[in-house]
């Protein structure tokens, strides 16, 4: 009987040939397969044993091949895996002792180099040397991984796991040890490896889970800053012949605006507002702008934030009381009876800061009534307030008349506090404290007065950039209609949610760079006029300003991811803290609800065919605080006037008239609303 050994790329067959011409043979294979085979495939032919048999003891022989005996045999230069039988077996050697050697050899490409086929080359010694100990090297990981993974099998994080432990389950390199290892234990334990590095104890606390994971994702390098110093102002600037004050929360630290109210009662109203103004020291590729524009904005959440800045020097620009504070500024001349602005004008300045007014320590007794003359207003300011407040509402009934509908805030703002054993207030939150949520109302007076002024100042100085051709950064929005989103561009253009001809971000130069980006070109048109465009830092065109919003856009869309989710644990928190069994709801749709007391959006069984707007009572009958998810099921309807549950569809103008720390950083232009759904 004839037989034949082939190579079918890189496969090596055996079977029985049917047909045979010098080119090309028909071999039938043990299925009763036919292949046709090119006779320079054939390496070996033989006459017995049958073919199942030959590779059967053929592969059992080549095991017991010793390499680097093989090696020591084989001839020098290139040789056939024949002649290696021949060395190593016996001068006889046959067809079974071939095809071990055949094997062997193809098998061991780091002893004999492939020089075609059945034809092999020694590899040289030292390569031979190099080979073996990464063979070696590669057995030791191996067995590593295989301990790490009997490891966390067992309930056991090991050490090097736990120091990878974010890059393995977010920016994993597939190819690293540890993160074969948890691959490896989730494979053999059936389990998800989120799941199996909790049990295993590599995840201790859910709090440090977020927030080291977004350390790891945002600031790799870590929040501290390097050694910088608060440059001071070119120049020598005029004292501005006012009293200006700020409102802010009391933790606010970056005090980026404040106003002032001058010549009441003579009909005629010098409306100030008062930016601080780090660009007129900062300049552009500096250190401390180097810095600025790697962060692009500071980080808000309960009892924490990362600021953009480093506090000296935010220290060195803040508008903080008893001080003249360098500052940009905008005065509106005001027809005091009519409200109507006859003139503008923007200065450089230092500005006298008689006090930083704190709106949790004063919603209580600023009320409309106060403001309006209903009641006794007393509290400091009480006649510049009240004319602010005149004024704002006046100023948001024009931009509701452009909207063509008024601003509506159907849901409350939330405070989130921290409090820490022995009120230590200066330390970083580990998850333990205990947070005290309030609830507060938008558009509370205060803020109405914040929000108007800074939509005022920044949509003027949106139009007076563009009106002395010099290029800012610009929000837009086309329109109301459902979504569109507000853009972020380097064209003035109408902003419908807003209700105003173009708006810029340009009032929290301490907090987001565009603001400081566009503050630059502000001093440049407050100092050239008409040749502004000549001195600004940015001309028009310039790749700069599209680079910065296009980093901005990613920085911020991520920081308030984390807000949001942040805001989010410490509401769970406060579900666990407080023991609540059960919550009032309303439903929006496919069975999420949105809690009436908490910002809370989850989703509750029994909701799913219930019209929008619904009232409900739910159970609640689990919290996931690594996962973020709240389990709940309906427990009754409330019988009472549906709820309502429309999403906001307006900016409030600037993050100032946003109530917690969080929020100040929720951009509410694309009508988003403040507490995002349970995340994926």
């Amino acid at each position: 009987m004839n037989y034949a050994l082939f190579d079918d790329a890189g496969k090596f067959l055996a079977g029985r040939v049917m047909s045979d011409t010098d080119a090309s043979l028909t071999i039938e294979l043990d299925s009763g397969k036919r292949v046709k085979v090119k006779a320079a495939h054939v390496l070996l032919r033989f006459g017995a044993p049958v073919p199942a048999q030959l590779m059967e003891r053929a592969h059992a022989l080549a095991g017991e091949i010793d390499l680097d005996l093989a090696w020591e045999f084989a001839p020098e230069g290139e040789f056939g895996f024949a002649d290696l039988a021949r060395e190593y077996f016996d001068a006889n050697a046959g067809a079974e002792q071939q095809a071990a050697a055949l094997l062997r050899l193809f098998d061991a490409p780091h002893y004999f180099r492939r020089a075609g086929k059945g034809r092999f080359r020694k590899a040289p010694q030292d390569v031979v040397q190099a080979a073996l100990l990464a063979i070696e090297r590669k057995q030791q990981v191996a067995a590593q991984i295989d301990a790490w993974a009997a490891e966390l099998q067992a309930g056991r994080c090991p050490a090097p796991v736990q120091e990878q432990l974010y890059r393995i389950l977010f920016k994993p390199d597939k190819n690293a040890p540890e993160y074969k290892a948890v691959v490896e234990a989730a494979r053999r334990s059936q389990r998800a490896p989120l799941d199996l590095l909790k049990a295993a104890g590599a995840i201790d606390s859910p709090y440090q889970f977020h927030w080291r994971r977004f350390l790891f994702e945002q600031f790799p390098r870590g929040t501290g800053f390097p050694a910088l110093s608060a440059p001071a102002p070119e120049g020598r600037l005029e004292l501005a012949p006012v009293q200006a004050f700020s409102i802010d929360d009391s933790l606010t630290t970056e005090i980026d605006d404040a106003l002032s109210v001058t010549g009441l009662g003579s009909g005629t109203v010098v409306f100030g507002v008062h930016i601080a103004a780090p660009g007129l020291a900062i300049t552009p590729d500096s250190p401390v702008d180097k810095v600025a524009r790697e962060r692009l904005s500071t980080v808000y959440m309960p009892g924490w934030k990362i600021t953009m800045l480093p506090d000296d020097v935010v220290q060195a620009y803040t508008l903080i009381e008893g001080r003249d504070c360098p500052a940009v500024s905008a005065y509106f001349t005001i027809d005091e009876s009519s409200l109507e602005v006859r003139e503008v004008q923007t200065r450089l300045e230092r500005v006298p800061i008689a006090a930083n007014l704190r709106h949790d320590q004063l919603d209580d007794v600023v009320t409309e009534a106060s403001l309006t003359g209903e009641a006794v207003a007393e509290y400091p300011f009480a006649a510049e307030l009240a004319f602010a407040f005149a004024l704002a509402r006046q100023l948001k009934a024009r931009r509701e008349q452009v909207r063509g509908k008024p601003e509506t805030f159907n849901r409350p703002d939330y405070n989130f506090r921290l409090q820490r054993p022995g009120g230590d207030s200066g330390r970083e939150p580990d998850g333990s404290e205990t947070v005290v949520i309030t609830e507060r109302r938008r558009g509370a007076p205060l803020d109405l007065i914040v929000s108007e002024a800074m939509i005022l100042a920044n949509s003027h100085w949106g139009g007076w950039l563009a009106e002395l051709g010099v290029p800012g950064i610009y929000r837009s929005q086309a329109s109301l209609a459902p979504g569109i989103k507000v853009r972020m561009g380097v064209k003035p253009a109408p902003h419908a949610g807003m209700g105003v001809a173009q708006y810029t971000w340009a009032t929290s130069p301490l907090r987001r760079y565009v603001d400081l980006v566009n503050q630059w070109q502000i001093i440049a048109c407050a100092r050239h006029g008409r040749t502004a465009a000549l001195a600004a830092p940015f001309r028009p065109r310039d790749a700069t300003l599209f680079s910065v919003i296009s980093s901005f856009d990613a920085a911020y869309a991520a920081y308030g991811d984390f807000q949001h989710g942040v805001e989010r644990y410490w509401a769970l928190r406060w579900l666990e803290q407080q023991a609540v069994a059960e919550l009032d709801a309303a439903v929006l749709k496919e069975g999420l609800v949105r809690a009436d007391s908490l910002p809370l959006v989850f989703r509750a069984l029994g909701c799913e065919s219930l019209p929008r707007g619904t009232r409900v009572r739910v159970r609640l009958t689990g919290i996931d605080l690594l996962t973020l998810d709240l389990h709940a099921a309906l427990l009754a309807r409330i019988e009472d006037q549906p709820s309502v549950v429309a999403a906001e569809d307006s900016e409030d103008g600037e993050d100032e008239q946003a109530v917690s720390p969080l929020a100040l950083a929720i951009d509410l232009a694309d009508g988003e609303p403040v507490t995002a759904a349970p995340p994926a």
